[in-house]
């Protein structure tokens, strides 16, 4: 595990460094506006090497473990897919509405293609229910990852945290996947830490977020359901307490803004770095929690998880700088 974490955070390292001159060449750079929490442009497309590299990890994956075609090839050719019309919205843009569609498309198509329709609320709800409720989640948990991809450093910390909860917990193949999506986060990591030298783009973090949303799904399919509500938590909270804040006010929640209480930090003063190193060390503690959770105190953990977060979130909004 280790060493499959270090090989792909060193490729991923290497291939942002070699894209990076290619993207400032070309100009393409995501340029600060009203929204922005950076002060100058800075390229934007980092996520075409993470995706690269996780994909052929990913289908190396698959085909060591005979998995078949769905993990080997499906899954990796939706992503394909959903990162090549990312790419689209970073260069020109597409309205919310299509971005929506597409994302859409890819959930059901790798829903109505899975090899079997495992329930991932585990009998609770009917095959109907429980696959409309995973679609519209998994849904939910794409966009929130790319609303939430604001500061830098932010996503890529999210992601490794997440991916090595994964790996820590999951079986075998979603085990080895976790990891892999952890490696390729800590490799971008270098080049995305304040200040950042380059962003994920919606290239990454919609297709990232696609990733990690059904390696959760199947951690709660196979059982672990706490440790998939508690590995992403803070982003989960974060998200869904801003969109309910500002649908209650009348805003246009498909807007990109700058209400996340994360953002709230930067604004009071905090640098993008503390914030980021904040996230970092509750995502650790989440971990633990998880862990726990799959050692008996699942509920426990719950309740741990969300006072930490209800704690975190008021840090972020009001707390005092350190």
């Amino acid at each position: 595990m280790l060493a499959l974490l270090f090989t792909v955070a060193a490729v991923t390292f290497a291939g942002t460094a070699a894209l990076l001159p290619f993207l400032r060449d070309r100009a393409i750079l995501d340029h600060p506006n009203e929204r922005s929490s950076h002060q100058t442009p800075t390229p934007k497309g980092g996520g075409i090497v993470v995706l690269v590299v996780v994909l052929v990890a990913w289908i190396g994956v698959g085909i060591f473990f005979e998995s078949g075609p769905f993990l080997t090839w499906i899954m990796p050719t939706t992503v394909f897919v959903l990162a090549a019309l990312s790419w689209v919205d970073d260069l020109r843009g597409l309205p919310p509405a299509l971005r929506l569609l597409f994302q859409i498309t890819a959930v059901c198509v790798v829903l109505a293609l899975r090899p079997e329709p495992v329930l991932v609320f585990q009998g609770v709800l009917s095959v109907t229910l429980d696959v409309l409720a995973a679609g519209l989640l998994w849904v939910w948990f794409i966009n929130l990852f790319n609303f939430m991809d604001g500061i830098d450093g932010i996503t890529g910390t999210q992601a490794l945290v997440i991916g090595l909860g994964i790996g820590l917990i999951g079986s075998s193949s979603s085990a080895l996947l976790g990891v892999i999506i952890a490696g390729a986060a800590l490799g971008f990591l270098k080049w995305n830490w304040h200040p950042a030298k380059i962003f994920l783009g919606d290239v990454g973090s919609v297709p990232l977020g696609f990733l990690l949303g059904w390696l959760l799904l199947d951690l709660a399919a196979a059982g672990h359901w706490a440790a998939a509500l508690i590995l992403p938590a803070y982003y989960l909270t974060d998200a869904t307490v801003t969109l309910v804040k500002r649908a209650i006010r009348g805003e246009k929640v498909w807007q990109a803004h700058r209400q996340h209480f994360y953002q709230q930090a930067v604004q009071r003063g905090l640098s993008h770095a503390a914030v980021s190193t904040a996230v970092f060390a509750v995502g650790g503690v989440l971990v633990g929690l998880a862990w726990s959770a799959e050692h008996g105190w699942a509920l426990p953990a719950l309740v741990s998880a969300c006072l930490l977060n209800v704690a975190f979130l008021w840090f972020l909004a009001v707390g005092k700088k350190p």
